[in-house]
């Protein structure tokens, strides 16, 4: 058995060479990106260690080789600013927690993807820190109509589920600090409805082998969690936690959960913030009371 290290921009990468293949064990640094070498000492590296990269919070984005074939338990555990993770198109073994807490991933990317690879980048990231349904890790299936399939199945189970569900069993196990906010019953479900709603965005966003009948029940939560609505969670996501993403301002209009009936609410909330949405917003229905005034004349000459 040999040690190897690299050096990388800002730390290093330790691997230990065995006969016929290579596991990287350890990595130490403030690196923002990462390539994990295809092969060290001339032989392949196909095992991430356990615990490699345990706590690597620079660490934004990451690239493994292509001849990964095994992620060992709690290899990317607590990289909290991780947003990007590169992996082949094949079925790992994986280990337990491998991203446990790392709650900015966005995306998997898989190497050599289909032209909807970006879709299904954020589908397959949130496997791990949404769905936390890790049976569906699997880059050699993601993005084919089964998978998508299973993957529409698990996201209907949690969005069906009652917003007060898991409350008692959290206070039984002491999950929470006695007398903190999360042990408020209404801050349980206004964040448990705010969950619903990033899950519900996520998959219209990217909705690749969506099922009309999905599509349906989707935009008919968010919509009952509009501004104006008895809870407004739908908006309330988007303001707070997209404030100046115009994207997500035209899927509100786009899906009628911005109307003319709570569009001056909307601004209302904005207040003196995210000039430049309102501006948007303003423009926009703008736009579209000519094109109904537009229509509406038409209509008076046929």
């Amino acid at each position: 058995m040999q040690i190897h290290e690299i050096d990388t921009e800002s730390g290093s990468l330790k691997f230990m060479i065995r006969e016929g293949y290579v596991i990287l064990t350890e990595y130490r640094g403030r690196d923002i990106s990462l390539t994990i070498p295809e092969c060290v000492e001339e032989k392949p590296v196909t095992v991430i260690g356990k615990k490699a990269f345990l706590g690597a919070k620079g660490l934004q984005k990451l690239v493994l080789p292509k001849n990964l074939v095994q992620i060992q338990d709690w290899a990317f555990a607590f990289c909290s600013n991780l947003e990007s993770l590169t992996l082949p198109r094949k079925k790992l073994d994986i280990g337990q927690g491998i991203m446990k807490d790392c709650f900015r991933l966005r995306q998997i990317i898989i190497a050599e993807g289909n032209p909807e690879a970006e879709g299904i980048s954020y589908l397959l990231a949130a496997v791990m820190n949404k769905l936390e349904a890790f049976y569906l890790f699997d880059p050699s299936a993601a993005g084919s109509r089964s998978w998508l399939e299973q993957w529409d199945a698990r996201l209907l189970s949690l969005m069906e589920q009652e917003d007060t569900e898991g409350f008692s069993k959290m206070l039984l196990c002491g999950e929470e600090d006695y007398g903190s906010k999360d042990n408020n019953l209404d801050y349980y479900v206004e964040q448990k409805r705010r969950f619903k709603v990033r899950l519900a965005m996520l998959r219209l966003i990217y909705d690749t082998g969506l099922k009309p009948s999905v599509r349906d029940k989707l935009l008919s939560y968010l919509q009952s969690h509009k501004k104006g609505e008895s809870s407004e969670e739908t908006w309330k996501v988007v303001l707070e936690e997209h404030g100046d993403d115009r994207r997500y301002y035209q899927f509100l209009l786009d899906n009628d959960c911005i109307t003319e009936e709570n569009f001056d609410a909307v601004l209302s909330d904005m207040g003196e913030r995210h000039t430049e949405m309102k501006a948007f917003l303003m423009n926009e229905q703008s736009a579209r009371l000519k094109k109904e005034d537009a229509f509406a004349a038409l209509e008076f000459i046929l």
